[in-house]
C-alpha cells in the first residue's frame, strides 16, 4: 500500500503530527465509533478537552494558545482524523476552520481574548450558523435577519445542518444587516436563542447536527465581528473548512482500502484467499491509484496553501476530485468485503455513508464544478 510513498514527502513536523493524531484516534476513537455511528451520539464534551490537549483544535491558527502549525500539518490531521471517522474530523474542522477561524480573522482583541484560548484548549466548543432551511447553496439570500436596537443588534431567524450546534458554548452566526450581511458572536444561552438536534440521519450520525433558531436575540455591540461586512466573510471560513475536508476524504478512501486488502488476503473462496482472483486485483489496484492520486493532491493544494498561493478554485478542484474518489473507493471495498460490508463490524459502510454528506456539504460537488467551470471559462453560471 501507498505504491507513490507520498508521505515520504511530509516533513519531520508533518509525520510527528501524522502519529500522534493516528495513535489518539486508535486507542480513544475507534474502539467505540461504530457504537456512536449506530446510537447516533458523539461524545463531544468528553473529546474536546482531549483534542484541546494534543493541539487540533484550531491548530492552524496563531496565537490564543493555538499550535501554529503548517496548512500540511493540519491537512495531515484531517486525514487521520477522518480514516476513523467523517464526524470525528468534522467537530475539528467546525471548530478551528469555520468557528474559531472566523473570530481568529474578523473578530475585536476582546472577542478573540475571551473565546480563542478556551476554544483552543477544548473548554468550549463553537459552531457555524450560516446554512438555514431553505438556503444552502445560495447564501446570499439568507432571511436570517439583524436589526440594531439603540446601541443592541436583535436577531431573528434559523440556521440548519449546523455541526456542534446543540453542545456549543457560542455560535458564529451569519445575518443579514442594512450595512450587508454580518457575523456575530452568539454565546449559547442567550434569550431567544434554541439549538435542537436533528435526528434519524443515515450519515453522519456520529456527530452533532443541529438547527439553530433566533426568536429576537439581543446582543450588545460588541457582538458584531468588526473585520468584515459581507459574503466573503463565511466563504473565506468555508474555504478554510473545504480544504481540511479534501485532506480528510483521502483518510475515509484510505480506510476503506485497508479494510479490502485485509479482508481479500484472508477471506478464502474455491480454496484461495479472494486476493488472488484477478478481479479482485484490479479492483485493489484501482483503489490504490485512487487513493495515491488524492493525497498528491491534497499535498499540493497544501504546499500552496503554505506559500500563500491557494486559489479557492485549487480548494475546488481538491474537494470534488478526492471526495468523489473517496466515494468510488469505499463502493469498490464494499464489493470486496460482500455482505459484511454491509455491517458496522468493518468500517466501510460507515464511511460509504458518510461521504454521501462529505459530498455536498460545505459546497454541493455541484457548485464546486461550477466554480471550476467559472475559471475555465471567464464565465459566471450561477446568475
Amino acid at each position: 500500500m501507498d505504491v507513490l510513498r507520498v508521505d515520504d514527502r511530509l516533513t519531520g513536523e508533518e509525520r510527528l503530527v501524522r502519529d500522534t493524531v493516528r495513535a489518539f484516534a486508535a486507542e480513544k476513537v475507534e474502539p467505540h465509533v461504530a457504537g456512536w455511528f449506530e446510537d447516533g451520539t458523539f461524545p463531544a464534551r468528553e473529546l474536546a478537552p482531549e483534542l484541546g490537549r494534543l493541539g487540533l483544535l484550531g491548530m492552524h491558527l496563531q496565537g490564543y494558545g493555538c499550535a501554529g502549525t503548517s496548512a500540511v500539518a493540519y491537512g495531515v490531521a484531517c486525514r487521520e482524523l477522518e480514516a476513523t471517522d467523517s464526524g470525528l474530523r468534522s467537530f475539528v474542522s467546525v471548530q478551528g476552520s469555520l468557528a474559531m477561524a472566523a473570530i481568529h480573522k474578523f473578530g475585536s482583541e476582546e472577542q478573540k481574548s475571551e473565546w480563542l484560548p478556551r476554544m483552543a484548549a477544548g473548554e468550549a466548543i463553537g459552531c457555524f450558523g450560516l446554512t438555514e432551511p431553505d438556503r444552502g447553496s445560495d447564501p446570499g439570500d439568507m432571511l436570517t435577519r439583524a436589526r440594531r436596537d439603540g446601541s443592541d443588534w436583535v436577531l431573528d431567524g434559523a440556521k440548519m445542518w449546523i455541526t456542534n450546534g446543540s453542545v456549543a458554548d457560542v455560535a458564529v452566526v451569519w445575518a443579514r444587516t442594512d450595512e450587508g450581511i454580518r457575523g456575530f458572536v452568539v454565546p449559547a444561552g442567550t434569550p431567544g436563542f434554541g439549538a435542537a438536534d436533528i435526528h434519524r440521519k443515515i450519515s453522519l450520525r456520529a456527530s452533532v447536527t443541529s438547527e439553530l433558531t433566533l426568536d429576537g436575540v439581543r446582543l450588545p455591540a460588541g457582538a458584531v465581528l468588526p473585520g468584515v461586512t459581507g459574503l466573503k466573510g463565511p466563504l473565506s471560513c468555508l474555504s478554510e473548512a473545504r480544504y481540511g475536508i479534501l485532506w480528510g476524504a483521502v483518510g475515509a478512501a484510505r480506510a476503506c482500502y485497508a479494510a479490502a486488502v485485509d479482508y481479500a488476503t484472508t477471506r478464502e473462496q474455491f480454496g484461495r484467499p479472494i486476493g488472488g482472483f484477478q478481479l479482485t486485483q484490479e479492483k485493489l489496484a484501482r483503489m490504490e491509484i485512487a487513493v495515491g492520486q488524492a493525497g498528491l493532491v491534497a499535498l499540493q493544494v497544501g504546499r500552496l496553501k503554505d506559500e500563500g498561493a491557494v486559489t479557492p478554485q485549487q480548494v475546488s478542484f481538491g474537494k470534488v476530485a478526492n471526495v468523489r474518489a473517496a466515494i468510488d473507493v469505499a463502493r469498490q471495498a464494499r464489493t470486496i468485503l460482500g455482505a459484511n460490508g454491509i455491517t458496522l463490524e468493518y468500517p466501510v459502510i460507515r464511511h460509504m455513508n458518510n461521504l454521501e454528506s462529505v459530498l455536498t456539504y460545505e459546497g454541493t460537488e455541484e457548485i464546486h464544478l461550477l466554480t471550476l467551470g467559472k475559471a475555465i471559462t471567464g464565465l459566471d453560471a450561477f446568475r
